[in-house]
């Protein structure tokens, strides 16, 4: 064999050689472009799954739990039990604890003319129920019986059942409320209130979350005492006030005509 042939034989397998090598590299720069496709995709899922998490969650408590809303709640933070016609032409906004004293005296004078008022479509109550006693004496009465009131929200018996809870208040110091199953017996006293569902949700403390964001959104409003009671968003109850049934209506009468 020439020297030529040798050397054009030797020429061409070294091309071959050189066309495996280059056909390898694209083989493993492919491959890893599958790879690097496959982690992008799953990054991009894991992003998307992030902001949709982050998005539901804006209505979690501070442990996470999501903070489920009683059927109707009012308000723009949806922390308020309404009562009353939604086009009444004056607003009434009240703050309160089952344990308050104060709060009990409030009711005892003046929730008969806010039920008139409310169903002459004169007034729209707003309820804010909080739980300064169990903070300042310890205890949960204040926390369940807000959540069983919510819970009678659900069944739309939240006034009456508001209105048992205030004529059965145990002293400030007695935290009677924190026995759901003397809960569960006061809803006896309100026509078709009683039954699993609303054992159910009392048993559960179903609205314990909305329960504390409300709390929480009260030390936050600038208010510090119970009751707290706003007409039109002007403080009408506190020391010094001479309020009674007769002014409070008129005050009503006057806000529906302005």
């Amino acid at each position: 064999m020439s020297e030529n042939n040798r050397r054009g034989k030797r020429t061409a397998r070294e091309r071959m050689q050189a066309e495996r090598a280059r056909q390898k590299s694209q083989d493993k720069r492919r491959r890893m472009l599958v790879v690097l496709a496959a982690v992008v995709g799953v990054l991009a899922v894991v992003a998307v799954v992030g902001v949709l998490i982050g998005q539901n969650s804006g209505d979690d408590d501070a442990a996470g739990k999501p903070v489920a809303f009683p059927r109707g709640a009012a308000g723009k933070d949806r922390l308020a039990l309404p009562a009353g016609k939604a086009d009444a032409p004056a607003d009434l906004t009240v703050y309160e604890d089952f344990r308050c004293p104060a709060c009990g005296q409030f009711e005892s004078g003046f929730s008969k003319t806010i039920n008139e008022l409310e169903d002459a479509g004169k007034l729209r109550t707003e309820y804010r129920l909080v739980k300064l006693i169990d903070g300042n004496f310890g205890g949960s009465g204040s926390l369940n019986s807000a959540n069983a009131a919510a819970c009678a929200q659900d069944a739309g018996k939240f006034v009456p059942y508001h209105d048992v809870l205030f004529r059965n208040q145990p002293p400030e110091t007695d935290d009677a409320f924190a026995d759901k199953g003397h809960l569960k017996d006061l809803a006896g006293k309100v026509d078709g209130l009683s039954g699993k569902r609303f054992d159910a949700c009392v048993d559960d403390g179903r609205y314990d979350g909305w329960v504390d964001a409300s709390d929480e959104a009260f030390g936050t409003s600038g208010h510090t005492s119970t009751p707290t009671v706003l007409l039109d968003g002007e403080s009408i109850w506190g020391q010094g006030t001479d309020l009674t049934p007769e002014s409070f209506k008129q005050l009503v009468e006057d806000a529906g005509r302005n």
